[in-house]
């Protein structure tokens, strides 16, 4: 059986050293840049399971690496950084990160957390449909009628708790508890921006209303065409 391969971009020799012997540990294969540059063209000729990248890189920055690989994949993409502030929180998420980690951080958690989005890759159902939509549950491509959409693994696994439970109202708290369940740091915002985040992409389907509402008060709910 293959090895799922990790790419990490992080300029701090010590660090992506020390990530590297745990993530091999865990029967990992890894590979390591010390910019975004080169990061960028590997993991598009390469195709990754999961990248652990750096905010602050030299020459090429981490929030600029996010908006490219966004550009030809969906593959899980965790944030690593010194930044502690929500906003920057907010702002790698909002370019389609999937999760956050805030240095100096446990290298075990980091890897628990690589664990996480992975098996969240693999846990969904090849396909489903409902209302006109026709939900890959493996690509985490959603088409409707000849329009095609793909969400990250993390707007994914919103959508589908919200997609399998149709006109169901979820609160913020209870979808970062049965959504964020691997020792994230998140608020309300961080699920509001996801939100936004997919509302975004469904307005590439040209569907007439939106499927996922916010419901004054309660929280958001999926609901049919």
């Amino acid at each position: 059986m293959n090895k799922q391969t990790i790419l990490i971009v992080e300029d701090d020799v010590e660090i992506a050293e020390l990530v590297t012997l745990y993530l091999e540990a865990a029967d990992y294969q890894v590979k390591w840049f010390d910019d975004g540059i080169g990061a960028v063209e590997w993991a598009q000729k390469n195709k990754p399971n999961l990248i652990l990248l750096d905010l602050d890189l030299p020459v090429k920055q981490g929030l600029d690496v996010c908006k490219e690989v966004r550009c030809f994949s969906d593959i899980p993409i965790i944030m690593t950084t010194a930044k502690v502030e929500e906003i920057d929180r907010l702002v790698g998420l909002d370019i389609g990160a999937d999760d956050y980690v805030c240095k100096p951080y446990s290298i075990k958690e980091l890897v628990a957390r690589v664990k996480v989005n992975l098996r969240r890759m693999k846990k969904f159902e090849p396909q489903s449909q409902l209302s006109g939509l026709v939900v890959d549950k493996k690509s985490f491509k959603i088409t409707y009628k000849s329009n095609c959409i793909e969400l990250t693994a993390i707007e994914f696994a919103l959508f589908n708790l919200l997609y399998t439970n149709p006109n169901h109202i979820y609160s913020r708290s209870k979808i970062m508890d049965l959504v964020y369940q691997d020792y994230r740091d998140v608020s309300d915002r961080t699920v509001d921006s996801h939100i936004r985040n997919m509302r975004k992409k469904f307005k590439a389907l040209s569907i007439e209303n939106d499927v996922i509402r916010s419901i004054y008060g309660a929280g958001y709910k999926f609901e049919p065409l």
